[in-house]
């Protein structure tokens, strides 16, 4: 007999949190891998593993779309490739936790631009002063990596404009394995340009395979489950911990240990972001800057960044 979704095992908090953990160990693991291959092609072998497993899940339909159909789904194709491209370039040249919490900047100010109280401008600025508290140490905190992970932010803020609208465009599954497919597609040749014969070692081929397990199929499949049976605010809470998730995850894999004051940066970062999940929840707004993993149902979870 098939079970409910909080008799799981795990429940549907404990699958977020499995789902958060996928996430972040996969991109920690596509990092220790960046000595063999280029970041760009670590992107295009997630997103090829993603793409494929989607199309076999959704079976797209692809006949009687509008132009504007496949104009929304491109964009969102586009959007979701240069997240990932970026951020991927970001934490190849800084820490993955600070990569994450600097990227988090995005999609929590698009949460809050939603909201029409000024006291919700009270967590933008804490999310702020995290990331200045991230300016006092400089030291080994490449520019370049913090730009990548600023360019990551904004894509991440077009990704969840874009996700609403193509899943109201595209039913189930099919805007989102469609999106995969653009973004995989868009990603071949600078993947294959980078990355030279190195793309095309069975070992490399394998982990970026695992990498896609974890950073996509995995988390999609807990997500859907979890948010059959959670509220929108506890969903969107929870994903509030990813920059720290990122943080333990490098910890773990790449030994990547970070100050005290990197550790307070990321939780004002991380309470901003809970803030601004509250607030949403108590106006009926979005549910916070994780609200595109669980938003419009119809578009499907959207575990893709990082």
């Amino acid at each position: 007999m098939t079970q409910r979704p909080s008799q799981t095992l795990l429940g549907p908090v404990g699958l977020v949190l499995v789902g958060i953990l996928s996430v972040q160990l996969g991109a920690a693991i596509a990092k220790g891998l960046f000595g063999e291959i280029s970041p760009t092609a670590m992107v295009w072998l997630r997103l090829v593993t993603s793409a494929l497993v989607l199309a076999v899940i959704a079976r797209p339909r692809f006949s009687g779309r509008t132009r504007r159909d496949w104009l929304v789904v491109l964009a969102f194709g586009a959007s979701l490739a240069t997240m990932n491209w970026a951020i991927y370039q970001s934490f190849s040249r800084i820490p993955l936790g600070i990569a994450v919490t600097i990227e988090f900047i995005g999609p929590l100010t698009l949460a809050v631009i939603g909201s029409r109280r000024v006291r919700d401008l009270l967590w933008v600025l804490l999310a702020g002063i995290g990331v200045a508290l991230l300016g006092f140490q400089r030291t080994g905190l490449d520019l370049v990596g913090v730009a990548y992970a600023l360019l990551a932010g904004a894509a991440w803020a077009a990704y969840i404009l874009l996700s609403a609208s193509t899943g109201r465009r595209w039913a189930g599954f099919d805007g989102l394995a469609v999106a995969s497919i653009v973004a995989a597609a868009g990603m071949t040749l600078p993947a294959l340009l980078s990355a030279g014969t190195s793309l095309w070692d069975g070992r490399v081929l394998l982990i970026g395979a695992l990498v896609g397990l974890l950073s996509s199929v995995i988390p999609y499949s807990c997500e859907l489950v979890a948010l059959r049976s959670l509220r929108p605010a506890v969903f969107g809470i929870l994903m509030s911990l990813e920059p720290a998730a990122a943080a333990l995850a490098a910890i773990v894999v790449l030994q990547e240990h970070l100050s005290p004051l990197q550790w307070l940066a990321i939780a004002c970062v991380v309470a901003a972001s809970i803030g601004a999940t509250r607030s949403g929840a108590s106006t009926g707004g979005p549910p916070g800057p994780r609200g595109p993993r669980g938003e419009e149902r119809s578009a499907a979870p959207g575990t893709l960044a990082t």
